[in-house]
């Protein structure tokens, strides 16, 4: 997967700035799934920004345009994906709706959210990318309801080999602003981590299962 490395590393750097993504190579955080990790992100803060949410939703729509110019919806995974995919459906005058990790327990018991046609070709909106685990549901989802997925894309992505077999078995394409590598040489070169934590954080992306243990 490409990106654009101008565009990569300004997104890395709003990130670190705003503490959306944190890094602590030396006091690993405990994901949900009781994975360590030196990195934590919540890329939901960029919201409280506006200039740094309108760089995203500008770069995302940009970036769908050209790679997805068939679109005719947008689609965010709940719930992080939401208000971005809002916000670039805006950005490219398009319908918008959002997927449910399970259909709705009350009223017409939805799953697929918002004004959209089964026939619609659609790119999916996430925030994050780890496993793929969460968005390619939503693809499945997408695909049960009779959606043509085009891709799926993200702020960001950890880059975690386990993330790109899943998108590769589901034969669904990722487009991702920043990635792992990009977040790591902004990080050294703003000072926000310095050059022999690089291993640490570097040992983590290849095997994030034995990762301090």
């Amino acid at each position: 997967m490409q990106i654009n490395e101008s565009t990569a590393a300004k997104i890395a750097e709003y990130l670190l700035q705003i503490k959306a993504i944190k890094l602590q190579p030396n006091n690993p955080f405990t994901w949900a799934s009781g994975l360590k990790s030196p990195i934590y992100s919540d890329n939901r803060l960029s919201l409280s920004h506006p200039a740094i949410r309108t760089f995203i939703k500008e770069a995302l729509a940009q970036e769908i345009k050209k790679n997805y110019p068939q679109v005719e919806a947008i689609i965010g995974v709940a719930t992080a994906g939401i208000a971005p995919g809002a916000l670039v459906a805006d950005a490219l005058n398009l319908p918008f709706g959002y997927v449910r990790s399970e259909p709705k327990k009350h009223g017409m018991g939805k799953q697929v959210e918002g004004d959209i046609r089964p026939d619609m070709a659609v790119v999916v909106i996430e925030d994050l990318v780890s496993t793929g685990k969460s968005s390619l549901q939503a693809v499945s989802t997408l695909r049960e309801f009779g959606s043509e997925v085009l891709g799926l894309a993200s702020i960001f992505t950890y880059g975690l080999q386990i993330a790109e077999d899943n998108f590769l078995a589901a034969n669904c394409k990722l487009l991702s602003l920043c990635n792992y590598d990009a977040l790591i040489e902004t990080a050294v070169d703003k000072g926000y981590v310095n050059e022999a934590d690089i291993l640490v954080l570097k040992s983590w992306r290849t095997n994030p299962e034995a990762f301090g243990k």
